[in-house]
């Protein structure tokens, strides 16, 4: 069984900093990408970043372009969040999210959620 596990979530000041990790487990023979996304309260959730190809593509909202990088380590299926410049707008739950190949084929895994709140 796959499994994705969100940890790094926290309060923090605006203009603070937190990294955000995303752990994959289970028997994953591929993995096509990984992403982060994020949902605020009333509100839908939304695509934070991605990174495919093996670690070498990113992309970013709008939103959050210059603020936040998105990076991965193949060797323990582990994608990673660098959240910096943080503003009370980017208070949200955020999900990892990752498009992989387990045991019974290709799937579309979701993390339990971490909670990030920024306060002003």
């Amino acid at each position: 069984q796959v499994q994705l596990v969100e940890s790094g979530g926290g309060l923090v000041q605006a203009g603070g900093s937190l990294r955000l990790s995303c752990a994959a487990s289970g028997r994953i023979f591929s993995i096509n990408s990984m992403a982060w996304y994020r949902q605020a309260p009333g509100k839908q959730r939304e695509l934070v970043a991605t990174i495919t190809n093996g670690g070498t593509i990113a992309n970013y909202a709008d939103s959050v372009k210059g603020r936040f990088t998105i990076s991965g380590d193949n060797a323990k299926n582990t994608v990673y969040l660098q959240m910096n410049s943080l503003k009370p707008e980017d208070t949200a739950v955020y999900y990892c999210n990752g498009a992989l190949r387990g045991p019974t084929g290709w799937g579309n895994y979701w993390g339990q959620g971490t909670q990030v709140t920024v306060s002003s």
